[in-house]
């Protein structure tokens, strides 16, 4: 084998671990953040250190669960507060109430892929504005 084949090999195996541990290390924080915020919040500074070191990128799922201003452990009601908002472009913001930082994530995105899930499972029509589920006909 080429030593490029393996110092790629080896530098997946890299990132595979990093985001185990990014995924651990939120878990845990999500674990103990009703006894211990301190404990949780230092937990998502390791696992940014961690992704930083390693180059991977943050999961989706975590990437909304951390401020990015002060590194705290966001607990939608506890520490956060979430909004759905429909102006311009349907998005969700996020208030860290920590800091007061505020995030805005899209979620049209999300939308159009349950729309392209259904699509997957039975066909659909689209007539005017409501989409009606095809039956699929029995010969």
């Amino acid at each position: 084998m080429s030593k490029k084949f393996i110092k790629r090999r080896e530098q997946r195996e890299k990132k595979r671990i990093a985001l185990e541990r990014i995924d651990i290390l939120f878990s845990l924080a999500e674990r103990v953040f009703p006894y211990d915020r301190e404990l949780a919040n230092r937990y998502v500074e390791i696992a940014l250190a961690v992704q930083q070191k390693a180059k991977v990128r943050m999961p989706r799922k975590w990437k909304r669960r951390y401020c990015k201003r002060c590194h705290s452990f966001l607990v939608p009601g506890v520490n956060a507060r979430v909004r759905l908002r429909q102006k311009r472009m349907p998005h969700v913001v996020i208030k860290c109430l920590e800091c007061g930082h505020i995030m805005r994530y899209p979620y049209l995105r999300e939308k159009k892929e349950r729309r392209k899930k259904k699509e997957a499972e039975g066909k659909l029509i689209q007539k005017g504005r409501k989409i009606i589920k095809e039956k699929p006909s029995e010969d």
